[in-house]
């Protein structure tokens, strides 16, 4: 692994006392905070590499203070968590229980994050509005509430900050849910020779392959780009018209899916002897090695004469030998000129791009799909990791220098993939652990925590001595050997009606870009229960769901019948237990957005976690739970959450030994003397 690099700290460091906002106000405040967090960093492997001398810069930290287990939310999912951790509340109170959120009338799933609204055209040309994205977490960010008494503050890629709200005061960076140019979480492009004409298309996890054929060492490809808004708006209007639609209406349809995408034309040149490629794509022409990456390609998507989309990707070249395949990053918005804001003020993301230079700007920014699916090794993960952390690792020390700021919040998300992806690297019991592989990558943990222990140790050089400094994990991990699929559990208990055969092989894309069609073969009419995303599982209620069919009256007998039988649950195989703890709406969570929250949150026990397929809402036949072949083989989604804590790292000794998630709010307004709003749940920390 290359070291975190001196040079790039040093240049980000001097490049922040140069002001991306010259006209901050002066702070009315001289106590000073900063937080640190990980995501994902598990207490057992933080404790045990602090013990051995690992993490050098946390034992300094903890030695001014203190070392603790921080309570996660109930779903300990990374939105739920981080925005318990912005509003001080339970999810009952802001409104994000899981990745996904799915409409009771329709029970279509979607990202349970935001909601868009398309932008308009005149005579399908003009644009006459704007794409708008709001984001459904309610409450109060904490950074919110400091800002109005005066508390200056910077928040860098912190989940669910996106879209970014108004900071008054305040300079906000978006993160995590900060979607690709598409629209999704990280639609990858892979394209080989040896890729047969059957495996084209869209992938489980949504990538999009392409089969390359070659004439005299030439081919010519195309790049998917962002759906045209004109071309959607064309489409609903056909739409709206009901579900008979004349021929001619059939036919404009059938044309109009067919141009959707913008699409953008790619060349390539193989020089097979040097074990080469020269890759054209619009104006660009990048020459590459077998095994190098690009640096960012500059693209732009034209909608029309008058509307264009800025985006830009990176290139890898896996293989040039007997077989070339090559790999396409989701493709970023630009942060000079995204699409829609994706900072506040608007202009911040541009003047931070002004004085570093390009930056991962996708919320997920790591490429944990195309290894899910085989289509990059473990070292080009690696390294697309290490570029993804030292992008915004770079951005936070450049900011921290800059000093406009009373209290700096950031967040890394390396962390959290590297464990997703190499988990099965440190638990031998894993159906995917071999002895090869773990020689080479066992320690792609380790180095990565030693990575963020390293920023630590630079940011703590760089403070003043008396700044109040946290370093914090929203969740742990655990090992996710076996997948359950709950869906299938439900309908060979009575709880679920399937019509016909079962629900054929879900992909993200259908989700995000909104094609296929979800739960088809769902009969709800003698459906009383059903599981979607990470756990959750929703009751379908006369009068909420669509098609209900379980009366108020029967509700709690059948939450309480459900979840005595989801307790019961066990392996086939070896009969251990399945499921930890069940978790009843009402005993959870209070609030304005009760209505919104799954009927049963089941915690699972470690080693076991909900299929992808359930995750989508699919039932598919055969095994209720089968052998994890994933590379993605750790995770916190699902699992009970009295058994998955973060951990807090603090250079003040708290006044409590079991910190919550939902308390680091209301004790930074405390540390500031500013009101702590009386719908926190969380109570101050000191």
């Amino acid at each position: 692994m290359k070291s975190f690099s001196a040079s790039l700290l040093t240049a980000a460091l001097a490049l922040g006392a140069v002001s991306c906002q010259p006209s901050a106000p002066p702070s009315k405040y001289s106590q000073k905070v900063v937080i640190l967090g990980f995501d994902g960093m598990d207490p057992e492997l933080t404790e045990r590499w602090m013990a051995e001398g690992q993490l050098p810069n946390f034992s300094r930290l903890a030695a001014q203070g203190g070392y603790y287990r921080l309570e996660t939310s109930h779903s300990p999912e990374s939105p739920t968590s981080w925005a318990s951790f912005a509003t001080g509340s339970q999810a009952g109170k802001h409104n994000i229980f899981d990745f996904l959120v799915r409409d009771p009338k329709t029970y279509m799933p979607d990202l349970g994050i935001v909601k868009k609204s398309p932008p308009e055209f005149l005579f399908n040309y003009l644009p006459i509005k704007r794409p708008a994205i709001a984001s459904i977490r309610g409450g109060t960010s904490f950074w919110v509430t400091a800002g109005q008494h005066g508390v200056r503050s910077s928040l860098l890629t912190v989940p669910i900050t996106f879209p970014p709200e108004e900071v008054e005061n305040g300079e906000l960076l978006s993160g995590l849910p900060l979607p690709d140019i598409r629209g999704t979480i990280g639609t990858f492009y892979y394209f080989a020779t040896d890729l047969s004409r059957y495996e084209e298309g869209n992938t489980e996890m949504g990538g999009i392959l392409k089969r390359l054929v070659m004439d005299r060492g030439v081919a010519k490809t195309e790049l998917v780009g962002p759906p045209n808004p004109v071309v959607k708006a064309q489409q609903r209007a056909i739409l709206a018209k009901g579900p008979a639609l004349a021929d001619a209406d059939k036919a404009a349809l059938a044309e109009l899916t067919a141009r959707e995408d913008i699409r953008l034309p790619v060349t390539i040149h193989w020089n097979r002897p040097e074990r080469r490629a020269t890759i054209e794509i619009q104006d660009s022409s990048v020459s590459l090695a077998e095994g190098e990456w690009s640096k960012w390609v500059t693209l732009e998507f034209r909608v029309n004469f008058l509307v264009r989309l800025h985006g830009m990707v990176q290139l890898f070249l896996i293989r040039a030998d007997k077989e070339l395949q090559l790999y396409i990053s989701p493709v970023n918005w630009r942060p000079d000129s995204p699409p829609v804001p994706i900072s506040y003020p608007e202009s911040f993301s541009a003047q931070i791009n002004d004085r570093l230079g390009f930056f991962r700007t996708l919320g997920w920014a790591e490429a944990t799909w195309p290894l899910n699916e085989d289509r990059i090794d473990e070292r080009a993960f690696m390294d697309d990791l290490y570029r993804a952390f030292d992008d915004r690792a770079q951005v936070m020390l450049h900011r921290v220098d800059a000093r406009k700021w009373d209290v700096l919040v950031w967040v890394s998300e390396s962390t959290d993939r590297v464990q997703h992806m190499m988990w099965r690297f440190v638990d031998k019991t894993h159906p995917m652990y071999n002895e090869a592989d773990a020689a080479k990558y066992g320690d792609a943990i380790l180095r990565v925590y030693r990575r963020a222990d390293q920023v630590v140790g630079e940011v703590l050089d760089h403070l003043p001595p008396d700044t109040q400094v946290f370093v914090m994990s929203d969740h742990g991990f655990h090992s996710f050997r076996h997948a359950v699929n709950l869906n299938t559990w439900l309908v060979n208990e009575g709880f679920l009606a399937i019509k016909g055969q079962r629900t054929e092989m879900k992909g993200m894309n259908e989700m995000f870009l909104g094609s296929g069609q979800f739960w088809e073969n769902v009969d709800w009419s003698r459906t009383k229960a059903y599981a979607m995303g990470l756990g959750q599982v929703f009751i379908n209620l006369k009068g909420r769901e669509g098609d209900g069919t379980v009366d108020p009256a029967e509700y709690k007998a059948v939450v309480d019948d459900l979840a005595s039988r989801l307790m019961g649950m066990t392996d086939p195989k070896s009969g251990a237990r399945i499921v930890s703890s069940v978790y009843k709406r009402d005993d959870i969570y209070s609030g304005p957005f009760v209505k919104d929250a799954p009927d049963l949150q089941v915690g699972m026990m470690d080693g076991y976690r909900v299929s992808w397929q359930t995750t989508l809402g699919g039932s598919p036949p055969g095994d209720i739970v089968y052998a994890n072949a994933r590379k993605w083989s750790g995770d916190h989604c699902g699992f009970d959450y009295k058994t998955i804590p973060g951990i807090l790292i603090s250079n003040r000794t708290l006044a409590v030994q079991d910190p919550r998630v939902i308390d680091i709010a209301p004790t930074v307004l405390k540390y500031f003397g500013v009101p702590i709003p009386k719908e926190m749940d969380g109570k101050p920390l000191f």
